[in-house]
């Protein structure tokens, strides 16, 4: 039976890859005040940065139960087979709900084959596991590979990433009101990471732009290890900045070699807390087997 990949919005994939490799798409809840929307469905990012610069504010939750609900009872009467590939469980509660949901459904659909997998990863770092699999589903691999291959990514992506001002940390309760003051008039960018763990830590501080890209590509070649980052796929992603995003890109093909890339915007489920001005990049850490 031919293996279907369900994913949530946090993932950041562009649309082309979405479409071109059939992968179902949750969205994750944002609003605006009162005010609540769907990721990339009702509320554009766009959008949502130019809000942000104007000083709205955003927030973010959880998909809720009754879409799990209904998206795995049509699995069920489809009688598909999925690899649910989620949102870090260090960051969201998405990935909880989805096993409550599941194990309850399966009373009344025993056969229900869902099998959930914690990415413990964020946007396009998040996104290159989607992306894998729904590659390794549309060449006809077993949900076993699949599931290896899921297995190693969550172990081995890093995630290298810098906001543009402190003070969406701050709303999001990652650094004190006096940091995110004193970082806005020194200039100060942040490079934060995700760990295994999940969740999100800060890795260090640099004074300016280009410092710190300068900064990202250094930690890049510490972080390698045994990987061959000139033939692997990067994710680069921005909080509407293209300009910086292609400009990082273009710095990673000349001091690595890398040709194939993942670039796009931060979508709302991320951006909300990370802020026009978002830079991130993101890579293995360790050469896969032949397998994958």
């Amino acid at each position: 039976m031919a293996v279907k990949i369900l994913s949530d919005s946090a993932c950041d994939l562009p649309d082309e890859i979405i479409e071109e490799f059939n992968i179902d798409i949750l969205p994750i809840l944002v609003s605006k005040g009162e005010k609540e929307y769907l990721d990339k469905v009702t509320l554009d990012p766009k959008k949502m940065y130019d809000d942000m610069r104007k000083g709205e504010v955003y927030k973010t939750a959880q998909i809720p139960p009754y879409m799990f609900d209904e998206k795995f009872e049509e699995i069920a009467r489809k009688n598909e087979s999925v690899i649910y590939v989620c949102f870090s469980s260090g960051l969201s509660g998405t990935y909880n709900t989805s096993l409550v949901v599941r194990d309850s459904m399966k009373s009344k659909y025993p056969n229900l084959d869902i099998d959930i997998v914690d990415s413990r990863s964020a946007s396009v770092g998040f996104g290159l596991l989607v992306y894998k699999a729904a590659r390794m589903a549309k060449e006809g691999k077993s949900k076993e590979e699949i599931l290896k291959m899921l297995d190693f990514y969550v172990t081995h992506i890093e995630h290298i990433f810098t906001v543009d001002d402190l003070e969406y940390l701050f709303r999001g309760g990652r650094v004190t009101r006096a940091q995110a003051f004193v970082g806005g008039l020194l200039s100060i960018k942040p490079i934060l990471d995700i760990p295994e763990d999940g969740t999100l830590r800060p890795v260090e501080k640099v004074r300016g732009r280009n410092r710190v890209l300068s900064r990202m590509l250094e930690i890049m070649e510490e972080r390698a290890g045994g990987a061959d980052l000139g033939n692997q796929t990067i994710g680069i992603n921005h909080g509407d900045d293209l300009e910086g995003a292609l400009k990082l890109k273009k710095m990673i093909e000349e001091r690595y070699g890398c040709r194939d890339f993942v670039v796009n915007i931060v979508g709302c489920a991320i951006g909300a807390h990370s802020g026009p001005g978002t830079l991130s990049v993101f890579f293995l850490n360790e050469k896969p087997g032949q397998e994958f």
